[in-house]
């Protein structure tokens, strides 16, 4: 039989799912995604999420819901859904909806389960220096990412990826994991694995106080927390250009040899010592300018050796 299926998703990472769905044999009966998000300086335009313009693009109906209360476990009832597939959502989804379904809801994690559970497997992937990590697919339960995983699909982080490298590589292994596991669901054929209790680690959604780039750490570790965090919210430094402290958002390093004080700018080519070894910059980003690579900034912008940023 062919599979009535209800997709929950939000963000870019979750449209590579949602377009391998109505590509399968499979039938997206209802598509529910965050609501339009204010954008503009006033605030006064709205922008669709990733999903919904996909969705549009589909002619799939998209349902926007603030909450998920009475009035939305009768809409969600009334799809008559075999499954529901949730990737990158974003609303916390009952315990009576997660009932709602024939087959229950099965969602695309971007980590290694039960490594890495919560809102930013990806950042804190790579912020962590881990060398590899992937795809679950699990069968959704009452907490947060605690259910029986089907499968799992590895991939390596290279050394020098970052966060939307390593999310658009996620995003198509999720696409293509998710069809394999509806069409063994079909099949019955999907079984189960309890997660191990040995590993478990939580992936915290990413705060602003943490953004700012700590030299008094190892370069190894400063090259992860930037890459981790590019290009969104981007790790930042502040130094002094011209007369004026700036903050200057860091996109992109690389790991050199080099000694001095944390957060000494050792040459003109913009590398800052860590506490041990030290990072060049190679892409970066002056608040309210363009992304630059290293050489057009200091064309405008040349570095004073000896000078300590942070």
């Amino acid at each position: 039989m062919t599979l009535r299926v209800v997709f929950m998703g939000t963000s870019e990472f979750a449209v590579a799912t949602l377009q391998a769905l109505v590509s399968s044999s499979h039938s997206i009966v209802s598509v529910y995604t965050q609501p339009p998000r204010p954008a503009g300086r006033r605030g006064l335009k709205s922008v669709l999420s990733a999903v919904h313009k996909k969705a549009q693009e589909f002619s799939l109906p998209a349902l926007v819901p603030t909450k998920l209360g009475q009035e939305e476990y009768e809409q969600f009832l009334s799809f008559n859904a075999d499954v529901a597939v949730v990737v990158a959502y974003g609303l916390v989804i009952p315990q009576r909806i997660l009932n709602a379904t024939k087959l229950g809801f099965y969602n695309g994690h971007a980590s290694l389960l039960p490594r890495w559970r919560g809102a930013a497997p990806i950042q804190r992937a790579i912020m962590a220096g881990d060398n590899e990590t992937g795809i679950a697919i699990m069968k959704m339960d009452k907490h947060l990412d605690t259910g029986p995983v089907a499968f799992m699909r590895k991939v390596p982080i290279s050394s020098n990826i970052n966060t939307a490298g390593l999310q658009q590589e996620l995003s198509v292994l999720c696409a293509h994991a998710m069809v394999e596991a509806m069409d063994k669901l079909e099949q019955n054929n999907l079984p189960l694995s309890p997660q191990i209790e040995n590993g478990i680690t939580y992936a915290e959604k990413i705060s602003k106080g943490e953004t700012r780039v700590n030299f008094c750490r190892s370069a190894e570790n400063v090259h992860n927390h930037i890459r981790a965090l590019s290009p969104f919210p981007g790790a930042w430094l502040e130094m002094m250009i011209g007369n004026k402290h700036e903050r200057i958002k860091l996109l992109e390093s690389q790991l050199v040899e080099g000694e001095g004080k944390p957060g000494e700018v050792i040459n003109p080519n913009f590398t800052i010592a860590c506490s041990q070894g030290a990072v060049r910059i190679m892409r970066l980003q002056r608040a309210g300018g363009r992304v630059l690579d290293i050489g057009d900034f200091l064309l405008g912008c040349p570095v004073i050796i000896g000078c300590i940023v942070g």
